[in-house]
C-alpha cells in the first residue's frame, strides 16, 4: 500500500491565463478508508476546457474547486483497496475525481467500474468513450439532428471533439467545414478526418474571418457546432440560413478573457434560428446507448481520434495550458502512473 499521495492542489483563482503560482504539487499521506469508500491508483487524467470554469468562484452546473483541494478531472485507473461493496482491488474505474496519484472514491458517487478487456487502451474511456465521443455524439444526433444536404460548421474543428462532429456530420451526409488555427491543422481536417474545407482564423479579424466562411460556404450554413465563440462565432452568424440550429458547446476562445459578447445575435432573429447549450449530463441515462454508438463506430473504422498523452503530474500545468494555446494534436490526457 502506498503511503503517500501527490497532488495538484489550486490555491489561488486564476486571473486570466492559468499561472504557476495559482497551483501547488504536494505530497500527503493517505487518509484511512470509511465504510464505502475505495482508493484508486490513477493512471491517467483528463484534461479538458471545461476545468478551466471550475477554478472560478462563479456559478456553473459544479461548485467551484475549493481552495487548497486538487483540480477536479476525470481520470481513469485501478482500485488498489476497498471498502465498499461492488469495487474490488485489481478493477479498473472511471470517473470525477482530481489530478492525483490517488483519490479516495465513494460507492454510489461518480466512480464506475469500466471494462478494461473491450478497449485497446484505458485512454480510450477518456476519449472516443468518455466525454469526449458522448460530446459529440449527442452533440450531433439529439442537438443538430443533421439530414444528408445541409452544411455544418465546426469551430475548433481539430479539438477532440470537433474533429469527431466533423465526422459524424459527414456521415449524416452534410457538407462539412471546420475552422482551426494553423495550416497543419487545417490540413488535418480535409485529409485526416474528412472535412470538405477548412478555414485558418490565424491573422484573421472578423472581417476577413468572415469572408473566408462565405467563401467556404457560398449557399449558408444550416448547423453551426460551437466549440470557440467570440469573434468566429459573430463571423459565422452572418452566415447562418433560415432556420438554422446553432450547437453551443463551448466559448474557449473567452475562458481567460472578459467576455466578447455576440454581437451579431440578431441574427438568430432574422433567420428564424435557434441557439442551444447544452451539457452531455442531460443525456446521462441514455450513456451507454452513446458509448455503443461510438464503440460500434470505432470497431468499423469509420471514425479517427486522436489522443495527446503528457506525462508526469509534475507537467500538468503545462499539459492543461496546451488547451489554449492550441498546441495539443488530439484529446489531451495525462499520464499519472
Amino acid at each position: 500500500m502506498p503511503e503517500m499521495n501527490r497532488r495538484f492542489l489550486l490555491v489561488a483563482r486564476p486571473d486570466g491565463m492559468p499561472k504557476r503560482d495559482d497551483f501547488r504539487l504536494v505530497d500527503a499521506p493517505l487518509p484511512p478508508l470509511a465504510p464505502g469508500q475505495f482508493l484508486i491508483r490513477n493512471h491517467y487524467a483528463s484534461l479538458d476546457p471545461a476545468i478551466r470554469g471550475w477554478l472560478d468562484d462563479a456559478p456553473s452546473y459544479l461548485p467551484p474547486v475549493a481552495l487548497g483541494d486538487p483540480v477536479r478531472a476525470t481520470t481513469v485507473g485501478v482500485v488498489i483497496a476497498s471498502e465498499a461493496e461492488g469495487f474490488t482491488p485489481g478493477d479498473w474505474v472511471m470517473g470525477l475525481n482530481g489530478i492525483e496519484t490517488h483519490s479516495v472514491a465513494q460507492a454510489g458517487g461518480f466512480t464506475q467500474v469500466v471494462d478494461i478487456d473491450a478497449v485497446p487502451s484505458p485512454t480510450h474511456f477518456l476519449s472516443i468513450l468518455g466525454a469526449v465521443g458522448l460530446t459529440a455524439y449527442f452533440g450531433v444526433t439529439e442537438i443538430l439532428q443533421p439530414k444528408a444536404g445541409q452544411t455544418l460548421l465546426v469551430s475548433g474543428a481539430a479539438g477532440a471533439v470537433g474533429s469527431l462532429v466533423g465526422q459524424l456530420g459527414k456521415r449524416a451526409g452534410c457538407r462539412v467545414i471546420g475552422i482551426a488555427g494553423g495550416p497543419a491543422k487545417c490540413a488535418r481536417l480535409t485529409d485526416d478526418y474528412g472535412f470538405d474545407a477548412a478555414i485558418d482564423y490565424r491573422g484573421k479579424d472578423g472581417e476577413a474571418l468572415s469572408a473566408a466562411i462565405g467563401q467556404a460556404a457560398p449557399d449558408g450554413i444550416d448547423l453551426v457546432f460551437e466549440n470557440v465563440g467570440g469573434m468566429g462565432l459573430d463571423a459565422t452568424l452572418l452566415h447562418i440560413n433560415q432556420h438554422a440550429t446553432v450547437a453551443l458547446c463551448g466559448l474557449i476562445s473567452e475562458y481567460n478573457t472578459a467576455h466578447y459578447g455576440t454581437r451579431n445575435l440578431w441574427q438568430l432573429i432574422v433567420k428564424c434560428a435557434t441557439i442551444r447549450g447544452f451539457l452531455i449530463s442531460e443525456f446521462l441515462d441514455r450513456f451507454p446507448e452513446g458509448a455503443a454508438a461510438m464503440a460500434g463506430l470505432v470497431r468499423e473504422g469509420a471514425l479517427r481520434f486522436d489522443e495527446h498523452i503528457d506525462e508526469g503530474i509534475d507537467n500538468a500545468l503545462p499539459a492543461f495550458l496546451r488547451l489554449f494555446e492550441g498546441s495539443n494534436q488530439g484529446k489531451m490526457i495525462l499520464k499519472l502512473a
